[in-house]
């Protein structure tokens, strides 16, 4: 009996580590992820106003009949 109870206890202990490490890693995935959210936040207002610099311009050549 003892023995078994000894056995439960490690595990617990592996467990409880375990789960501090796994912790770990899902908050440093959450920081990269509102890294990655700011970064396309702010990309995808560079491509807005990149394009409004465009819009009402036409091309000096028209594209070819491949197009």
């Amino acid at each position: 009996m003892k023995d078994r109870i000894t056995e439960i206890e490690m595990r617990i202990s592996f467990q409880d580590e375990t789960i501090a490490v796994l912790n770990e890693v899902i908050i440093e995935q959450q920081k990269k992820i509102d890294e990655l959210e700011q970064a396309y936040v702010k990309l995808a207002g560079k491509g807005h106003s990149s394009q409004s610099l465009f819009d009402g311009v036409e091309p000096e050549e028209p594209p070819p009949p491949h197009y």
